[in-house]
């Protein structure tokens, strides 16, 4: 489905992702694991149209999607969630969820300013959506409460939520347990689970390696920009190479 060929970052003089080149399979969790400062997070950047690259591509479904802007791809199926929370907490959580919507929503000028019959009809199926979202991660009791107010757990769940209304195929996901309990990563894992059973592929960055290695069909391992290893959660978990450099005592 996605293919990264040659893809190179840098900062000044700094190469941040260095000549990365990996493929991930339709309907697959593909993990991204690494150290800190290994590259992940610029390589997720990168793919997603944040930053632009300095060298090699990105492709998707065939179809060269290089330097195509963030907002642009989510036309093409590509959403994604941040390392650090991007939500608006003056909103409230179900209207957090409805900006996830906005590729489908009528926004010509008219009927906008009229408040006509059937975009009064379009925001009540795109409420009902968002309230199913809701339910699927157990928060939608908060609907209407304002988000600033709520737990980080609480504010993990409605980013992926928020990322979910856009339709995505492709669903990038930027540690998105990180800070979360035990309960709360095993709520979240499951909610990949059945986003993957739903025909949504996952590339996900984690560096909670229990989670990764129950999860993951396919792992690429990262490692001071470049690629280390890839395989199967079997063989990463097994290879010196990725023991030596990052996992070390993580899994025992």
């Amino acid at each position: 489905m996605l293919e990264i060929r040659n893809l190179t970052k840098r900062f000044g003089g700094l190469t941040a992702v260095d000549d990365i080149s990996f493929r991930v399979a339709k309907g697959h969790i593909h993990a991204v694991i690494g150290p800190n400062g290994a590259g992940k997070t610029t390589l997720i950047n990168t793919i997603s149209g944040l930053y632009r690259c300095d060298g090699g591509s990105v492709w998707l479904d065939g179809a060269d999607i290089t330097d195509i802007p963030t907002d642009q791809l989510v036309y093409r199926g590509i959403a994604r969630t941040f390392q650090n929370l991007e939500i608006c907490g003056g909103m409230s959580v179900l209207e957090n969820v409805l900006l996830g919507f906005d590729r489908y929503m009528d926004k010509t000028l008219w009927p906008t300013l009229l408040r006509s019959g059937r975009l009064m009809d379009q925001e009540r199926r795109f409420t009902e959506r968002a309230m199913h979202l809701l339910e699927l991660v157990g928060i939608e009791d908060l609907a209407h409460q304002k988000a600033h107010a709520l737990s980080y757990g609480i504010l993990k769940k409605l980013e992926i939520v928020r990322a979910l209304a856009t339709g995505p195929e492709l669903l990038l996901l930027d540690e998105p347990v990180a800070g979360l309990n035990p309960q709360e990563t095993d709520e979240v894992a499951e909610l990949i689970r059945t986003l993957v059973a739903d025909e949504v592929t996952v590339i996900l960055i984690e560096h909670d390696m229990r989670m990764v290695m129950e999860l993951s069909d396919w792992i690429t391992v990262m490692h001071r920009g470049k690629k280390l290893a890839e395989g199967t959660p079997a063989e990463i978990r097994n290879d010196p190479r990725v023991i030596e450099a990052y996992l070390g005592g993580a899994l025992k």
